[in-house]
């Protein structure tokens, strides 16, 4: 049975921005949380990788498994690392699988990697820079073949600006396949300012968008995580009634009519005029 290296907390690690993260025994369930100046950032189940316990990952991991065949391998990027949730479950599900994680604090993954060790043969290559530099920096035999590309990078509690523009997910574009997708975990608050913009950002580089979440957070009546899926190809309308079944539940997919009320009046995000995402309250994450 895997095992953390210490099952206590250990004393946090201060990352180069001055936050402070630490490796948590999880307080609801089985596994670890890394939580950077007291927001949970990831969970971990070492002794289980598919076991997601936070929602929106487990969204993602959703739209994941509908991706080619079952179990085939994929190559997959994730910008942000956190503790590599996500890495871990594509390798559970799908051995073979190459992937690449861009992470911008060292202290961070080596945090991680002491603490909740990747599993042994898992060809996860990580990357240490800022995610929007590191598009330009990938291998050429990289571009236009990557299957899924995971966007989920948070400052602390917020998406960096530049992270957030139609520039942005113009250069995160270029490396999907033909039938690749972007997922996008954004968070928001009531009324859904930012996250209407967003999609409507992602509409103007990649046409066929979904948005998963949970139905009173896509109502905007509570702040909450929504997932984006954006494909240059028509998103399978096979995959809804999966997708829903999948949960988590109260489960809401939006497409179609429904994106384009979601998006009505939203102006998409330019690097001239983009802004972070809207910090929560920190009485979200009280315990």
């Amino acid at each position: 049975m895997a095992r953390a290296r210490n099952e206590h907390t250990e004393p946090p690690v201060r990352l180069g921005d001055g936050a402070l993260a630490s490796v948590e025994p999880s307080p609801y369930t089985s596994g670890y949380e890394l939580v950077v100046d007291g927001t949970p950032q990831s969970h971990v189940d070492l002794d289980d990788p598919t076991h997601l316990h936070f929602e929106y990952v487990a969204r993602m991991a959703a739209v994941i498994d509908r991706l080619k065949l079952p179990g085939q391998p994929l190559t997959a990027v994730h910008l942000g690392a956190g503790a590599m949730t996500l890495p871990r479950y594509i390798h559970a599900t799908r051995p073979g699988s190459r992937q690449q994680v861009v992470e911008l604090e060292p202290e961070l993954i080596a945090l991680v990697r002491e603490r909740l060790p990747l599993p042994r043969g898992a060809s996860i290559r990580v990357r240490i820079g800022d995610a929007r530099q590191a598009l330009g920096r990938f291998p050429a035999g990289l571009v236009g073949q990557v299957d899924v590309l995971v966007a989920d990078v948070y400052a602390g509690a917020q998406i960096p600006a530049h992270l957030t523009s139609v520039e942005f997910y113009t250069a995160a574009a270029r490396l999907l396949g033909p039938d690749g997708v972007l997922l996008v975990n954004v968070a928001d608050g009531a009324g859904l300012a930012f996250a209407r913009r967003q999609v409507a950002t992602v509409r103007e580089v990649l046409a066929n968008v979904i948005v998963l979440a949970e139905v009173q957070t896509l109502k905007g009546r509570r702040f909450g995580n929504l997932v984006v899926a954006a494909s240059a190809s028509p998103l399978p309308t096979a995959w809804l009634p999966r997708l829903m079944a999948a949960g988590p539940h109260p489960a809401k997919v939006a497409e179609g009519a429904e994106i384009e009320e979601f998006v009505r009046g939203a102006q998409p995000a330019t690097d001239a005029d983009a802004v972070p995402s809207p910090k929560p309250s920190s009485k979200l994450f009280e315990r």
